[in-house]
């Protein structure tokens, strides 16, 4: 059975959400992006709704202490190769 929330399913690799957010959710939230011109305010409501996908995909993790933490916003960049949406846009641009 297909749960109605993907990122949060245990059901589903990480590889895989990445995967369907490469495949399917940036390229239709970025659509036409060729023809925007990116405003501070437009980036940084790109930026928020990338941060939110990929606090879903990667949530709390426990540590070996039993800790819980949250990935960085640099271990992500680093998860997505540096490749973020604006990245993205900008590349599609060229």
């Amino acid at each position: 059975m297909f749960t109605k929330k993907p990122f949060t399913s245990k059901l589903i690799s990480r590889n895989v959400e990445l995967q369907l957010y490469n495949t399917l959710i940036r390229p239709t939230v970025t659509y036409a992006s060729e023809t925007w011109v990116l405003k501070e305010n437009v980036t940084n409501k790109l930026m928020i709704f990338e941060r939110k996908i990929m606090g879903k995909i990667f949530g709390a993790t426990r540590t070996d202490d039993g800790c819980w933490r949250i990935e960085t916003n640099q271990e992500i960049n680093y998860i997505l190769k540096g490749q973020n949406i604006i990245g993205f846009i900008k590349k599609n641009k060229d």
